[in-house]
This record gives structure tokens, C-alpha cells and sequence, in this order.
């Protein structure tokens, strides 16, 4: 396994470059199964998640080619249902396959998901939303068994936000007969942008952006071609880079619009922000203000960049509490941080932080994607060397992250373990 070996306390300059969303793409790589044909994908980072989901959709039967940032998958001649264990356990995003394998053959196999470990992530959302459009679901040997002849338009209320099951409950809505109703959808830009790659693709879908989604079932979907959206969360973390070190930036190629929590607490702390259309320049706090952040679904901080807020406020000049409602248990990072001398108590779900100094290098292993992405902010921060274990957690989210801020002037490079 890859370590990174960070040599911190080097400040950043320059213009750093965002990729395309992961937790747009998968979603609306696995939407490809709900037309024949040949769909091209164009911004598409060269991830390991990405490249699961590759994989698992030529086990369908599908071809994908994938060179230069362009994805062309060619589904016209999918015919195998199941999704394996062997790759389903290793990635979440797996399990939205379902709702098109079940739209388009009126059957699925999936194994139940794995993917990062930040706590319970029941799939109970996703598999009530199938049942209401008509499908029988049955649970054996760790494998959902899902059939229908043919879903039907239903009243699907979530009784809590779930980007996952959203995008489930889209894809298996779209091609199903009669009207769907989605109240509590998450309002994600990834469940914009799927929304508008299947409304592209011949779907009737109103109430974008919104918690309340109205399907119209259509007879068939067509292959398209599309851009994928910025990568927000990359996006963030970058931003958080230039704060952590104090150091003046640009982050482009993003969408500031899908950034606002975070730029609202980033101002907080003190930094200065230049925004454009697909820019935004950050202006470091000379003084890092403590700031209390709240995990909670869209509109509101996000949960994927919690642990990287948290790196930050490690150095503010005060207290602190980051609390996460949407992962709970998604404090992993926490143990590790202190390696670095950080100073922070975990009680109950709510993560106090109170700033040091500064922070010093030392071994640490990242846990989960975003973890990992904590720890090489601290890292970046830090006083002395840094090195971090089980960095193949960060190549499922990040592309080439090391080359990247080697390129605005950090001290950071990937050797083999």
C-alpha cells in the first residue's frame, strides 16, 4: 500500500484545479442502464470508485471505454442482472444499480453495500422506494432479490433526507408507469445534475432543487452526451488547504454556488473570498477564528467536508464544537489528529476542538476517504514530516491530490509502502 510523505509548513500559491464529481458521475453512470445505446460522459476524474463502477457495468454486459477525462458506455447489449459481492462490497455506490436493473429488466441481484466505514448506512430507504413502485423484495444470503413486471407510479415519502435512495428512487421512477411523488428528496447539485442527465435523456421531471419531485413515467429513455458538474467537495477541501496554511489561493474550475455553507464559515474564520462564475480566490485569516459547524444535508454544511473543517479549526484561536447529524459516528479522524498534537475531546457525537499552536508531524493512518483528506491538510500544516498509511482511501475521492498541491508549491509525494 501507497504512503504520503508530507514535509509541512510550506505555504501554497498558485491556481489549483477541480475535477469532475464523483457523487454526480456514479449515480448517473449506473442511469446509463436505462437506455440502449451509447452515452458519452465528458469531465470524468480518473478515480478508483469510478473505475469500480466501470467495472461493475461491464459485468452487466455494458462496454465502457474511458480515456482523456471522456466516458462512453454502450449498454445495448446489458443483459446480466447482478451486481457480485466482490465489487459491491467494496463500494456504496454500488447499490444504485438497482432501481435501473429493475426498470429495465424488472429484475435485480445486489449484494449488499460496503464502501468507507463511518458508521450504520442501512439501504432500508432504497428498498421501501422499490416496494412502493411495486417490487418484491426478498434478503437472502446478503443479496437483495428484487422483481416486478412492471413498476408503477407511487407516493414515496422518505422519512428521512437520503441521497442515495433519492437517486435510486429517481432512476426506478423515470421509466415506470403512471406519476411518482418524492417528498423529502435530498436536493443535492448531485441529484440536480442526475436529474437533469435523465431529463436530457427523454424524462419528465419537475421540482429540481427541491424536496418535493414529481415524476411522469415516459415508455423509453435515449443515450446522451454530457459535461459532468464540479466536484464541490474537492473543491472545499482545497479552499480549506489555503486556510489551514495560511496561504493565498485559487480554486478553480468549481461552482461557487455548491459552495455557500462552506464559504459562509470559512468567512467566519476570518478568510476573504474572491468569488467568480468558476472561480474562487481565498484570502487566508491572519488569525484562524474558532467556528462551531453542524453536519446537515443540503443546503446546509455538508458532511464530506466536516473532517476537513475540523483539521482547520485544530489551529484556531479558541473552542470549539463540529458536530456531524448526517454521519454520527463519523469522527474516525479524530484519534489521528491528535497524533499531531491537535487537542480534541470526542464525547457523545459532538467533537470538541480546542486550537493549538501549531501542529507536529508524525505517523498517522487514514481511515475513510474524507479522513484522509483531513490528514493531509494537517499534514500540510504541520511542523516537520508527516506520513499517512492506507492512502489508497483517498484515490477512491481525489485525483492525483498529491500532484495537484505539489503544483502550488506543498512538499508532498506518494512512495510505495
Amino acid at each position: 500500500m501507497d504512503k504520503f510523505i508530507i514535509n509541512g509548513g510550506k505555504k501554497l500559491s498558485g491556481t489549483i484545479k477541480v475535477s469532475g464529481a464523483k457523487n454526480a458521475i456514479l449515480p448517473i453512470m449506473t442511469a446509463t442502464l436505462l437506455a440502449k445505446g451509447k452515452t458519452i460522459l465528458h469531465n470524468v476524474p480518473y478515480l478508483n470508485d469510478i473505475k469500480m463502477m466501470a467495472h461493475l457495468l461491464r459485468v452487466i454486459g455494458a462496454r465502457v471505454d474511458f480515456a482523456d477525462e471522456v466516458m462512453e458506455i454502450d449498454t445495448t447489449h446489458c443483459s446480466f442482472f447482478e451486481a457480485p459481492y466482490e465489487l459491491v462490497s467494496k463500494m456504496r455506490a454500488s447499490i444504485w444499480v438497482l432501481g435501473p436493473l429493475l426498470a429495465r429488466f424488472g429484475e435485480a441481484k445486489v449484494s449488499f453495500p460496503g464502501g468507507c466505514a463511518i458508521g450504520t448506512r442501512p439501504v432500508d430507504l432504497h428498498l421501501k422506494a422499490m416496494e412502493a413502485m411495486g417490487a418484491k423484495i426478498d434478503i437472502e444470503h446478503g443479496y437483495i432479490f428484487a422483481k416486478c413486471e412492471k413498476l408503477k407510479g407511487a407516493k414515496i415519502e422518505f422519512e428521512k433526507v437520503s441521497v442515495g435512495a433519492t437517486a435510486n428512487a429517481l432512476m426506478a421512477a423515470v421509466t415506470a408507469e403512471g406519476v411518482t411523488e418524492i417528498i423529502n428528496a435530498a436536493t443535492e447539485p448531485e441529484i440536480s445534475s442526475l436529474i437533469d442527465f435523465l431529463n436530457i435523456m427523454g424524462a419528465k421531471i419537475s421540482g429540481k432543487s427541491t424536496s418535493h419531485l414529481i415524476i411522469q413515467g415516459v415508455e423509453r429513455l435515449n443515450p446522451v452526451a454530457m459535461n459532468m458538474i464540479p466536484d464541490r467537495i474537492e473543491a472545499g477541501t482545497f479552499l480549506i488547504a489555503g486556510a489551514i496554511t495560511k496561504s493565498r489561493i485559487t480554486v478553480d474550475r468549481c461552482c461557487p454556488e455548491h459552495l455557500q455553507a462552506l464559504i459562509e464559515k470559512l468567512t467566519e474564520v476570518g478568510c476573504d473570498l474572491n468569488i467568480k462564475e468558476n472561480s474562487i480566490e481565498l484570502i487566508p485569516a491572519e488569525h484562524i477564528r474558532p467556528v462551531d459547524v453542524t453536519a446537515v444535508p443540503h443546503p446546509g454544511f455538508p458532511t464530506d467536508l466536516q473532517a476537513q473543517f475540523l483539521a482547520l479549526m485544530t489551529l484556531s484561536e479558541g473552542e470549539c464544537k463540529i458536530k456531524d447529524t448526517v454521519f454520527p459516528d463519523r469522527f474516525m479522524h479524530v484519534a489521528e489528529l491528535n497524533r499531531l498534537d491537535a487537542n480534541i475531546i470526542l464525547e457523545n457525537g459532538v467533537a470538541t476542538v480546542k486550537g493549538v499552536e501549531s501542529l507536529s508531524g508524525a505517523e498517522v493512518m487514514a481511515t475513510d476517504l474524507r479522513a484522509s483528506a483531513a490528514l493531509v491538510l494537517a499534514g500540510l500544516a504541520a511542523n516537520g514530516q508527516t506520513i499517512i498509511s492506507r492512502i489508497y482511501h483517498i484515490d477512491r475521492g481525489y485525483e492525483q491530490i498529491e500532484k495537484k498541491l505539489s503544483e502550488i508549491g506543498a512538499d508532498i509525494q506518494r512512495v510505495l509502502a
